[in-house]
């Protein structure tokens, strides 16, 4: 990208940084020249890589842990974001998860509530955390993952994912609406079939992923890099008259 100038010396806060598509996105911003804050729950070690791979660079990178589903972790996450690279220009929604494939039948209430917390929830409190900063700065952005599965409804089980990723593009149009005049652009990106993360390893069947790429227009899946890449083209500075837009990564699979 030409463009990745621009990236030089923001202070971006990526959630779930250090694991999957976040880890490709957090690389994807430090060889722009982005300074850091990576938020993990599990990937300490990723995470720590990372941040001497930001450290060799010159660049400032902090590692935080915490659990975003609570909100005292997500307030926290910004304050300390805030304190180690000295201000915060991008906020990257990225953490969430399926957790299992649960049918309406199989529902149990306190399983809904759990993958609804994971990825709307919790995208809430960081986002109401990290507005009063972004707000400082004369041009800012957010951009929060989606999915294909909130465009189409995803496969069998996944009715609370497919539900929860639905109503982040929705929680998109709004903010871009109450947030724009403080300068803050917000959007979306809805990956489809991305391989190569445990998100597929662990929920992805090889048959299932062979049978959803034969139905890809250009052959192939999806990867980290292509969502990377994505996130980063929305999240700089040049494309300013962008706000409330969802881009769909997904190979064509879903067009409208």
């Amino acid at each position: 990208m030409t463009n990745t100038n621009k990236l030089v010396g923001k202070n971006v806060l990526i959630t779930a940084g250090a694991q999957g598509i976040g880890e490709s996105i957090t690389r994807h911003f430090i060889d722009c020249g982005a300074n850091v804050a990576i938020h993990y729950f599990s990937s300490a070690d990723t995470a720590n890589q990372l941040k001497e791979y930001a450290d060799s660079k010159g660049q400032k990178a902090v590692v935080i842990s915490g659990d975003l589903t609570k909100e005292a972790d997500a307030n926290t996450l910004v304050k300390q974001t805030v304190e180690a690279l000295g201000g915060l220009d991008i906020l990257i929604n990225n953490a969430g998860s399926l957790v299992a494939r649960k049918l309406l039948s199989e529902m149990e209430t306190e399983f809904w509530h759990k993958v609804m917390d994971i990825n709307l929830t919790s995208m809430m409190f960081v986002t109401r955390a990290a507005s009063p900063y972004l707000a400082k700065n004369e041009n800012s952005s957010i951009v929060n993952l989606a999915s294909l599965a909130g465009r189409k409804g995803g496969h069998p089980g996944s009715l609370v994912y497919s539900t929860s990723k639905g109503a982040i593009l929705t929680f998109t149009r709004a903010l871009s609406t109450e947030l724009g005049a403080q300068g803050i652009r917000v959007n979306a990106v809805s990956p489809g079939l991305i391989l190569g993360t445990s998100f597929h390893n662990t929920h992805t069947t090889k048959e299932s992923a062979a049978e959803t790429t034969a139905g890809i227009p250009i052959q192939r899946a999806g990867n980290a890099a292509d969502v990377a890449r994505a996130v980063l083209y929305l999240a700089s500075e040049y494309d300013g008259f962008i706000t409330g837009a969802t881009l769909d990564i997904n190979g064509g699979v879903y067009n409208m």
